[in-house]
């Protein structure tokens, strides 16, 4: 769970950050906690953004984001973190998405504590009041004049925010004035809202009733192709039939496989080839009986 508490100073974002840190074991990440330790450290970091945070002005945006992606970076915030104090601009809201992105990390909710400004100031002098009777060290920037500024400097950097949040879908707007532990529930509540939609997106749809008959029905088959008639295969054509002329010539005789007659053609049978008898002349077969 990835969370930004907005409100004016003073209408108790890092009391509600330390109630979720507590019951969903969120790292709370404020910005001005860890520029108060750079300062108290003596850091570089702490000497530049001393003077700044003394006036009540806001730091750079890059030393924010610098801060702010370091932090984030670390093991204890992969689980979830609460920003408290950041982003205070629309351009740093507008960094802080880039660098979310380039982490592969998104926000999940903007909780908004809206209060009243004069109440506000009350409340913020009763407290004062409090700490000194109790003895503790104030902040520099706990006193009347600094608030003033303050709650200036909110309306016209930080008030934006709340619009562009709108636009984006991720703001829950929840009464900061109440009793603290009414402010509670109210963000528990809207935390809950916020998880609704998300849940909605990983949850797969419930098949129509239509997918369910297709289901039901089981898969379409295939209608059976009709054969086609299969066609006789043409029948081969009869041998023309042989011409007179072709009937009337004698067929040529075979080679005699004798010696006497190699190479020689064997004489015509006395059957032509159309199977009758030669018809020779008497006298001339008489003439071959002379002759023998």
């Amino acid at each position: 769970m990835r969370l930004i508490l907005l409100g004016p100073p003073g209408a108790g974002k890092g009391t509600q950050a330390q109630h979720l840190v507590a019951k969903y074991g969120l790292v709370q990440l404020s910005t001005g906690d860890m520029l108060r330790a750079a300062v108290k450290a003596g850091t570089p970091l702490g000497h530049k953004v001393q003077d700044i945070m003394a006036r009540g002005a806001l730091c750079p945006d890059d030393i924010v984001v610098t801060i702010v992606e370091e932090r984030i970076a670390q093991p204890d915030a992969r689980k979830g973190f609460i920003l408290d104090g950041f982003p205070r601009t629309v351009p740093q809201a507008e960094a802080l998405d880039r660098m979310l992105a380039s982490h592969g990390i998104a926000l999940d909710a903007v909780i908004e504590l809206r209060v009243d400004e004069a109440a506000l100031i009350r409340r913020i002098e009763s407290r004062i009041a409090e700490m000194k009777a109790r003895g503790e060290a104030l902040r520099s920037d706990d006193n009347p004049d600094v608030l003033h500024r303050r709650l200036a400097a909110y309306r016209e950097q930080t008030a934006p925010l709340i619009a562009y949040y709108r636009q984006h879908g991720m703001l829950h707007s929840v009464a900061g004035m109440a009793a603290i532990d009414v402010v509670g529930a109210a963000i528990e509540r809207a935390l809950a809202a916020a998880a609704k939609p998300a849940l909605a997106a990983k949850t797969p749809a419930k098949p129509t009733a239509e997918t369910a008959a297709t289901k039901t029905a089981g898969p379409k088959t295939a209608a059976p192709k009709t054969a086609a008639p299969k066609t006789a295969a043409p029948k081969a054509a009869a041998p023309k039939p042989k011409s007179q002329a072709a009937r009337r010539k004698p067929a040529l005789g075979k080679k005699s496989s004798g010696s006497k007659g190699r190479g020689k053609i064997a004489r015509v049978t006395r059957k032509t080839v159309t199977g009758k008898p030669i018809n020779r002349p008497r006298s001339r077969v008489k003439a071959a009986k002379r002759r023998r």
